[in-house]
């Protein structure tokens, strides 16, 4: 009887998860830890509710420091720091804390990424994202996914909802920071949400794609995410069976990211520009 001989890519790959696994293990433990200690704002960023906390950026240096000690040469993409660059062709992207408000509230709705991408050319974009993990550490879910190996949470192979139409659909989104976004945001939401089943607002879009992934949801779309929110996230629902893009139906990008079965994403898009979307 032959063996089954996994190739050189795809024993890379299962290698990387593996890594990214122990270490988003360790930084879920780590920061979920802090939380039980007491939390509290230590900056923000884009608007005074785009917050920043003591734990997101030393969960980040931790997540950076296990990297870099395991493979020196990779590059490193994180939403606390400046971005390290690396000569391996592999650049790893990581959000330590996707969800802080959640996180600051108390709401067990956040999540550790970490994403490993391929031919990015020392960053986030443009490249082929081969291994993700995403934790909840509250929750103690772990998603993860190889290209072209699967989606699974706990062992379990993850496929979408399919054959779910629009008007029958739960479609999960998120909002940004800044008031006019917000403006513009709510008004597509108007006119989205007399067409679907119901909206979900989680607040965490890595945790949001793993819904898609795992059913909990039948669609998600967002506008204004970054790489490292998504970079994970965007390759567990696909490897799920989901359909992703973005503007003018193109990859999904900072500008818009759509998540859904194929059957439902041609409907949902479609709405989403009848709103006011460049999907």
């Amino acid at each position: 009887m032959s063996q089954h001989v996994a190739s050189p890519a795809s024993a890379a790959s299962a290698a990387l998860l593996d890594l990214a696994r122990d270490i988003a293990v360790r930084a879920a433990e780590f920061a979920l830890e802090a939380r039980r200690a007491g939390v509290s704002v230590a900056a923000t960023k884009s608007t005074p509710t785009d917050i920043v906390t003591a734990v997101d950026r030393d969960t980040e240096t931790l997540i950076r420091s296990l990297i870099l000690e395991a493979r020196p040469d990779d590059g490193i993409v994180g939403e606390e720091d400046a971005t390290h660059i690396g000569t391996s062709g592999l650049d790893w992207v990581v959000d330590p804390i996707d969800g802080t408000v959640n996180f600051l509230y108390d709401i067990p709705a956040w999540s550790v990424s970490i994403a490993v991408v391929e031919g990015a050319g020392g960053g986030a974009i443009g490249g082929t994202t081969i291994a993700g993990v995403v934790v909840n550490p509250v929750t103690g879910e772990l998603f993860e996914a190889t290209a072209g190996g699967g989606a699974r949470l706990a062992g379990r192979d993850l496929a979408v909802n399919d054959a779910v139409p629009l008007s029958a659909a739960l479609v999960g989104t998120g909002f940004g920071y800044a008031a006019e976004h917000r403006r513009e945001q709510a008004a597509v939401l108007l006119g989205l949400l007399p067409r679907i089943r119901d909206i979900r607002r989680a607040g965490s879009a890595a945790l949001d794609l793993c819904a898609v992934a795992a059913g909990r949801i039948d669609a998600y779309y967002e506008r204004g995410l970054n790489a490292w929110d998504y970079s994970a996230g965007a390759l567990i629902a696909r490897e799920a069976g989901a359909r992703l893009g973005g503007p003018r139906g193109g990859h999904e990008n900072s500008e818009l990211l759509v998540a859904a079965a194929p059957g439902l994403y041609e409907e949902l898009a479609r709405a989403l520009r009848e709103a006011g979307v460049d999907a």
